[in-house]
Formats: C-alpha cells, structure tokens, sequence
C-alpha cells in the first residue's frame, strides 16, 4: 500500500510565494471518496484558512432563493423536503441520469461557488493579520479549467477499493466525465494517495505547508 508524496513537473516556488501577498492560495481536489475533505481538515489542523466548495453549496441551496427557486422551476418540487427545503442526493438522482440537467446545475452553481471562495480569499488577505495559507477544496478543478485561480493544488487519491469503503458503495459510473486520478497527479504541484494513518497525513500535509511557506 502506497502513502506517498509525489511532486509534479512544476514545482512550486517557496520563495516567490514566501515573498508574495499572504495567503498562499491552495487550492484540494480528488476524486469522490478520496479523501479529501480528512486533507482540507489537516490543513486547518495546521493553521491554513479552509474553506469547502461542497459546504458552499450546501449554502448555497438553503439560503440563495435564485438557487432554489432555478433548481425547483427546473426539476420540480419532488426534490423538496417536507420542511420545504431542497433535499440534495434527490437532486442528484435526477442529474445524474440526465446530462442536459447536470451541465445545467454546474452552469448555475459554479460561478456562485467560484465568487464565494474568491470573495473569502480577498477578506483574508485584507484582514490585519492574514493566514501564510488559505486552502479551498474544489472537486472539478481540472475539469473547468479552476487551477489558473490558485498558486498551488494538492490531488487527492486512493484506490477504488478504498474509496468504496469509504462511501459505502461501490465507485459509481458518474466518474466517467472526470479526469483520471494519474493525469491529476501528474497535473499538481503535490499529490497524496490517501489511504495511510492520520499521522502520514499530517507530515504530508505539514510538508506542503512549509514548502508554499518557504519555513
């Protein structure tokens, strides 16, 4: 079993980012049971800002009345709970069967996620005492082209088999459209198979943290 850190062709400069504004934006991607919202808290275990594109989401769908009301108009109130709320693996079932549907809520969500994270780095950064790293977990960064709004991305991979433990099923046909894990990891500045103990998680993390820090 490998836990190991791999190092893309491009490494990222410490010292540039070291000299450079604060906070080192990283940004966290990897497929689905990877493992990466266990990374994004080893980052905040170490002092980064964390922030989760799913969690925005999740915003997102309670509290943006545009959002909820395009989702509703579009696939009907069956994806309402009996508190009124929109209830997400409903969702799911239904764009997932239906392209049009899935490309249609990306095309809705994405900017507004992509806004949130970017908005949430510039009060960082204008704060009085800013983090060295502020990290934003983004699961198709590869996949629309997000990498050019960070200075350095991790992928997070695991096999198949342990990424089934993890969800409880089976790795499901929905990850067609994505990258493979190999081209990610190539692609990234540093790429972690996350399948060990908490404690090879924190010295990979805490490695990524002084290389972008130059420390």
């Amino acid at each position: 079993m490998l836990h190991a850190v791999f190092r893309a062709r491009k490494q990222p400069s410490s010292a540039r980012r070291a000299a450079g504004p604060r906070p080192v934006a990283l940004a966290v991607t990897g497929s689905i049971g990877a493992g990466k919202s266990e990374v994004l808290a080893a980052f905040a275990r170490h002092g980064a800002a964390v922030i989760s594109s799913d969690e925005i989401v999740h915003r997102l769908l309670r509290e943006d009345p545009a959002v909820k009301g395009a989702i509703v108009e579009r696939l009907g109130e069956r994806v309402l709970g009996e508190d009124g709320e929109i209830v997400r693996p409903r969702v799911a079932d239904l764009v997932f069967s239906d392209p049009d549907a899935l490309r249609w809520l990306e095309e809705l969500l994405h900017p507004r996620v992509v806004t949130t994270y970017l908005r949430w780095r510039e009060d960082l950064r204008a704060s009085d005492d800013p983090p060295d790293v502020c990290v934003t977990e983004v699961p198709l960064l590869y996949e629309v082209g997000g990498e050019t709004r960070f200075d350095a991305v991790v992928a997070v991979t695991a096999s198949p088999e342990a990424r089934a433990a993890r969800l409880g099923r089976p790795v499901s046909d929905r990850e067609r459209r994505l990258l493979p894990d190999a081209e990610k990891a190539a692609r990234a500045d540093f790429a972690y198979v996350n399948e060990g103990s908490l404690e090879e998680l924190d010295r990979f993390v805490s490695d990524v943290m002084g290389t972008l820090t130059g420390s």
